[in-house]
């Protein structure tokens, strides 16, 4: 079993919940962060130490609050470190759902488990640690359709943020004004009314309502 465990997570109960989970897996030697950066560092002290940890337990998302951050969410601290150290098993802990959010951390930055926060969430994660320990992977049983062929659709952030406008209701003028707002970019309503006819032929869609139906269908929104 593991012998040494970083958490991350800026929500303290949370942690103490993961906490009680590796006792009861017999796992002891585990320390506890609540920013990325502070992970970071841990990590790599404890390597130039040569006493590295063997698992790494994170959440994807943090709150920004008066403390600068060089890493600002799980995903970024998830990519340097597998840059740096790419054999280190790293474990999400999240309430993200995505399925191409899942897809990419696998896929790409070679995550060992995903594991969705929810009232299963602990249980789900001591199977998690078992199995990753075993070098198998691990997906909660809300987002094991993330790596089935027929899910396997990608979309960009843009295309993501014109679909969350859409499913709100908001009419592309109304979009256009959002985006050009906020400094997304392409913002013309041409632009936005040509992304979301390539949109409907990638989906199949026959309109905006069906279109959003499907999206959410794939857990891509």
């Amino acid at each position: 079993m593991f012998q040494k465990i970083l958490i991350s997570d800026d929500f303290g109960s949370v942690n103490q919940g993961v906490l009680k989970v590796l006792e009861q897996l017999g796992i002891t030697d585990t320390q506890q962060v609540q920013y990325c950066d502070d992970a970071y560092l841990q990590i790599k002290s404890a390597l130039k130490n040569k006493d590295p940890f063997d698992l790494f337990i994170t959440d994807l998302n943090f709150k920004i609050d008066h403390r600068a951050q060089r890493f600002a969410s799980g995903e970024a601290i998830i990519e340097q470190l597998k840059k740096e150290m790419p054999h280190l098993k790293i474990i999400v802990y999240s309430v993200e759902d995505r399925l191409q959010k899942v897809r990419q951390l696998i896929n790409q930055l070679k995550i060992s488990a995903y594991v969705c926060k929810g009232r299963n969430g602990l249980v789900d994660l001591s199977k998690a640690i078992l199995s990753v320990h075993d070098n198998r992977l691990f997906l909660s049983p809300q987002i094991e359709q993330a790596l089935h062929d027929r899910n396997n659709i990608e979309i960009d952030d843009y295309d993501i943020k014109l679909l969350n406008y859409l499913a709100l209701g908001n009419s592309k003028e109304r979009i256009s004004e959002f985006f050009k707002n906020t400094g997304v970019s392409p913002n013309s309503l041409s632009s936005i009314e040509k992304k979301q006819g390539k949109l409907f032929i990638k989906f199949n869609a026959h309109n905006t309502a069906h279109l959003i139906g499907i999206v959410k269908d794939l857990g891509l929104i």
